[in-house]
């Protein structure tokens, strides 16, 4: 059979998967809507946590841009772990000690203020939306090449079964779908890893063959640095981006990742502390497979498309090549009408423009593997941009519903109404998300670190300092929540909106790009929050005692003589 039969079979095979599970565990309270009644095992929560995480970017893009950016790419790899340690260690069994719904509901609690948790909600909106487009662009990108449908149609049908399982399942229907979600998608990024692996290095491990020897004798990232060299890049393992925004980015995408509200909105759905701890773990090491294996598919990837298509003749190409160019994420401009591809780095005689984000998708058939293997990596990039846009959609419904409407303006609402409006609230938040499908303002990746910057200005501090700091009140947590907010998206909107041509790094405050800028939104947060505190009046006695109660184990802290 050829790809498009296996793409259409596996995946309405997978969707049939996911509907039956939101049937199967719909959500018949706001209890199952928001944190699926607060039962799920440590492990099966730590399955869904990875999928809620590795979302499109991590599936389809991340090796795609570590694939065009070399060592550079690698600010992804360490930024996103190293936020999940720092997420699960420093935040997670804290949050669900507090035992609340959602992130706007402990700024609201802790910051005993409506004002705080509107903001909260306001932050929460922005961010999941930035997030979601990249979810949604990816859905797109899959069903445009695999099932030759328009992206905008592909963006459709995405919508449509994400609505259906999100807003009949709620938190509960997500949660079990994500299980699913998370067998499929590192299965279909395994199975062309180690299938790629023995044919180029003889190796079955993937993370091992990254760093062997091909058939000729000369390590991979040794044959890659110099077919780099040969077409005028720089050096595939040399560095393109300075120091400074190495770091910055890198620290942007850890906190950021630490202050996701779909992400840390997982830890209240186990039953105890101590689980969210151990579904921490788990959801480490699930994430851990994939990230190690993604340099190497980027490298695999890479060396294999610079052989097949550089100074090959046009008529001469592999079908996928033609496939891609139909959906308009390769183009070949003739330049100097020889018939031939010119990949180089002049961009004058450069004769190729490939998206990054086709680099996973296409790996399949560019390595000539059987087809059934391509169709299953478009359905575990469905499954990696579903899993995390129902997270993103629940965390946008729950602020509305429970933030918004229940803790503000109609208290008495009852459990049934509230359910109702979480449910039309992701409805509308599906239809908003298709847009940004159609319309995203970047590739994947690097739209979800513009998302992660923004987490990481405006959540992150006021997380920690509620959590860490006694003394911090509601007014320097209004206060640095707004400044980190309006900072990082100020300098974001207008390098990629408003001025695109300037976004060089001449231009850039401090040679920050807009993708590390979050880094400094959160160091004002910090700084007006502390600056506006000690100026303001302590926080109430009672919410000095419960800051005490979250972060006390059990027992000690009857033991604890509480400094008021």
């Amino acid at each position: 059979m050829d790809v498009q039969t296996w793409t259409y079979i596996i995946v309405i095979a997978t969707f049939i998967i996911y509907i039956g599970i939101a049937i199967w565990s719909r959500a018949h309270s706001t209890g199952d809507f928001y944190i699926a009644g607060g039962g799920v095992p440590p492990l099966a929560n730590g399955m869904a946590t990875a999928a809620d995480w590795m979302s499109a970017a991590s599936f389809i893009s991340m090796a795609g841009l570590i694939s065009f950016m070399g060592y550079s790419g690698s600010v992804y790899l360490m930024g996103w772990t190293g936020g999940y340690v720092l997420l699960a260690l420093l935040l997670a069994p804290y949050l669900r000690k507090f035992g609340k719904f959602t992130v706007p509901d402990f700024v609201g609690e802790r910051y005993y203020s409506n004002v705080a948790r509107t903001v909260a909600v306001l932050c929460a909106l922005f961010v999941s939306f930035t997030y979601v487009a990249g979810q949604m662009r990816g859905v797109g990108v899959v069903f445009s090449r695999f099932l030759e449908v328009p992206v905008n149609y592909g963006v459709v049908i995405g919508m449509f079964i994400v609505f259906f399982y999100a807003v009949l399942g709620g938190m509960k229907g997500i949660t079990y779908t994500q299980v699913a979600q998370y067998c499929i998608l590192i299965f279909a990024f395994m199975v062309p890893a180690i299938y790629i692996s023995i044919m180029m290095t003889n190796n079955p491990i993937p993370q091992l063959g990254f760093g062997g020897t091909l058939s000729d004798g000369t390590f991979l990232l040794d044959k890659l640095d110099g077919l780099h060299e040969e077409l005028g890049f720089a050096p595939y393992t040399e560095g393109r981006k300075s120091t400074i925004d190495m770091l910055f980015i890198t620290m942007a995408l850890m906190v950021g990742t630490a202050g996701l509200p779909h992400v840390i909105v997982r830890f209240f759905t186990v039953p105890k502390v101590k689980h969210a701890r151990l579904s921490a773990g788990y959801a480490l090491i699930f994430i851990a497979i994939l990230y190690t294996t993604a340099p190497t598919i980027a490298a695999f990837a890479r060396t294999n498309l610079i052989n097949t298509v550089n100074n090959a003749s046009y008529d001469q190409l592999p079908g996928w090549f033609n496939k891609w160019e139909m959906t308009g994420l390769i183009e070949f401009d003739d330049k100097n009408q020889d018939g031939k591809v010119q990949y180089v780095a002049d961009a004058e005689k450069n004769e190729l423009t490939i998206d990054q984000d086709i680099m996973v998708l296409a790996n399949p058939e560019i390595a000539k593997l059987p087809n059934w293997v391509t169709a299953l990596v478009a359905a575990g990039g469905l499954a990696a941009a579903l899993s995390t846009a129902a997270g993103l959609l629940l965390v946008i419904s729950a602020s509305i519903s429970h933030d918004l409407i229940k803790k503000q303006l109609k208290p008495d609402i009852s459990e049934k109404g509230e359910l109702i409006v979480a449910r039309v609230s992701a409805g509308l938040a599906v239809v908003l998300a298709g847009h940004f499908g159609v319309n995203p303002p970047d590739y994947v990746a690097a739209t979800v670190a513009f998302a992660f910057g923004l987490a990481a200005s405006s959540f992150f501090p006021i997380i920690v300092l509620g959590i860490f700091s006694k003394r911090m009140n509601k007014e320097g947590a209004i206060a640095g929540m707004i400044t980190g907010l309006l900072f990082t998206s100020g300098y974001i909107i207008f390098f990629k909106f408003v001025d695109p041509e300037a976004n060089i790094p001449d231009n850039w405050l401090f040679g920050i790009s807009p993708e590390g800028i979050g880094s400094v939104g959160m160091i004002l947060n910090f700084l007006v929050a502390w600056v506006v505190m000690s100026f303001t009046p302590k926080p109430p006695k009672e919410i000095r005692k419960m800051v005490e109660h979250i972060r006390y184990p059990r027992g000690a802290q009857e033991a604890h003589e509480i400094e008021m």
